[in-house]
Formats: structure tokens, C-alpha cells, sequence
């Protein structure tokens, strides 16, 4: 019994843990560019902002909506290697799937956005 109750405690606290048990969480290792403004058992909302040329360090984002505050140009290269080049206009909404990656500002304005990461 006690073990059932260790392990569904265990269970309630990874479930309570941004992103994917051992990967990279945004906001530790590009805290200067992520920001987490709610967080609760549903979801968390970061904000997210650099500026042209910067780049961030891989990393895991669970299901996520992306939604755009200003327009953008960046680039993701995907954990795999494969790169994808994304541009949105102010006030685009997206769905995107769980992802790992390394996002660089390829445009020449900063990417400003909020991030909805389903829990």
C-alpha cells in the first residue's frame, strides 16, 4: 500500500511539472527570454520576447498555442536537425504540437509572443 501511495504521488508531481519529465523547460534555460505568467494544474502562459539575431538553447515545449503580439520571422531547428522557418502577423493564433528545439530571430524586429502550454 505504501508503495502504490509513493507512486501516485510521484505521478501527481510530474504531472504538476511543466513540460516533459527531462527535458529542457524554456524558462531554465532561456530564462532571460521566457517568462512564465500563469501556471496551474491546466496550462502555463509564457511571454516570450528577444530581438533580431538572438537565439535560444534546446529546448521542450508540451502542446502548446502560440499567439502572436507583434509580427515575427524565426527559425526552429527541431531536435532531429531539420529546420523550419515560421512568420506570423500580429494577432495570429496557432496550435502547435510538443516539440523540442532552438528558435533564432531571423527577422529584423523582436519576436514578442505568449505561449499557452497545455499541461
Amino acid at each position: 500500500m505504501t508503495t502504490i501511495r509513493t507512486l501516485s504521488l510521484a505521478l501527481a508531481a510530474a504531472a504538476a511539472t511543466p513540460g516533459v519529465a527531462g527535458q529542457p523547460d524554456p524558462a531554465v534555460t532561456d530564462g532571460d527570454k521566457y517568462h512564465v505568467l500563469l501556471e496551474n494544474e491546466h496550462v502555463r502562459v509564457l511571454r516570450y520576447h528577444d530581438e533580431p539575431g538572438q537565439k535560444t538553447h534546446l529546448h521542450h515545449h508540451p502542446n502548446f498555442v502560440m499567439y502572436a503580439l507583434a509580427p515575427f520571422r524565426r527559425q526552429l531547428t527541431m531536435a532531429d536537425g531539420s529546420k523550419r522557418v515560421r512568420e506570423f502577423k500580429a494577432g495570429e493564433v496557432a496550435w502547435m504540437p510538443a516539440q523540442s528545439h532552438v528558435g533564432e530571430n531571423i527577422g529584423d524586429v523582436p519576436t514578442e509572443g505568449l505561449l499557452i502550454e497545455i499541461k
